[in-house]
């Protein structure tokens, strides 16, 4: 018997759009399910997006800090595949996705990983850049160590944001709460980052996940990405790695019609 403790929690979820296509939307850190307006705004016609708030997150509950957080937002996010759906994620949302086409592809119709931090790939094919990432990642990991969560969430927030991007005394006061407020999944999910605890890199693993996969990153991300798309687009049976100019790591917020233009194409494949 599964103990009660770990038991799924319930989600908040979303939905946008009211298009055919039904399509899982899964959210990067600190974010929530409202992230995906501005790309359901411009494929609301083609598809519905079912968006649910991952634990500590939007209008879910706080996570109660049972088990490993990718599996319990894995959990979470399955029980909204009413398959067979189309899968998008951002940052460790896409790495949710990536987990979600490995264990049930009868139930995934097509992947987006957007900017996926998948950051043992990276250990694998380019060690230089993890130790970069490590270098810029210190100042809010310092913060967290601190028990400064506040300047923490401004420091992730900022390494992953481009020089255009708002800074944090320009965010509406509710955007950085919510940032404050999960900040504190952050260190907890380094094993499955960095450490492939799920096993994707394990040999035929990947090989599971066989329906296209599109892999986004913007030009102005951090250069760990492009070793992360490249690799996985190496490692899966039928992956192209695309590139948004002008975007950084949250190019599906900044850019939401070049993403959406992206996108359209591969759905015009499945």
């Amino acid at each position: 018997m599964k103990d009660v403790a770990l038991l799924p929690q319930t989600p908040h979820v979303r939905h946008l759009g009211q298009g055919p296509r039904r399509v899982l939307a899964l959210h990067c850190t600190i974010a929530h399910s409202g992230a995906w307006k501005g790309l359901a705004g411009e494929l609301g016609q083609e598809a519905t997006f079912v968006a649910p708030d991952m634990l500590s997150h939007g209008r879910s509950r706080d996570w109660d800090r049972q088990g490993d957080f990718q599996d319990r937002i894995t959990d979470i996010a399955e029980t909204q595949l009413s398959g067979p759906m189309d899968v998008i994620g951002h940052s460790f949302g896409a790495t949710v996705a990536l987990r979600l086409a490995v264990q049930h592809p009868d139930l995934v119709r097509s992947v987006v990983l957007i900017e996926p931090v998948f950051f043992a790939v990276a250990k694998r094919d380019a060690p230089d850049l993890i130790d970069l990432h490590h270098r810029d990642a210190e100042p809010y990991l310092d913060a967290m160590a601190e028990g400064d969560e506040a300047l923490a969430a401004r420091l992730f927030n900022r390494m992953w944001s481009t020089e255009d991007s708002p800074r944090w005394p320009q965010l509406p006061e509710s955007t950085r709460a919510a940032m404050i407020r999960g900040i504190h999944v952050v260190p907890f999910v380094d094993p499955a980052l960095f450490d492939d605890r799920a096993g994707l890199l394990q040999p035929g693993v990947l090989d599971r996940a066989a329906m296209p996969v599109l892999l986004l990153r913007g030009s102005l991300t951090h250069p760990v990405m492009t070793a992360i798309n490249e690799g996985l687009a190496r490692r899966l049976p039928d992956a192209e790695s695309l590139v948004i100019d002008g975007a950084g790591h949250m190019l599906p917020i900044s850019h939401p019609a070049e993403t959406a233009g992206k996108i359209r194409a591969l759905w015009a494949r499945v």
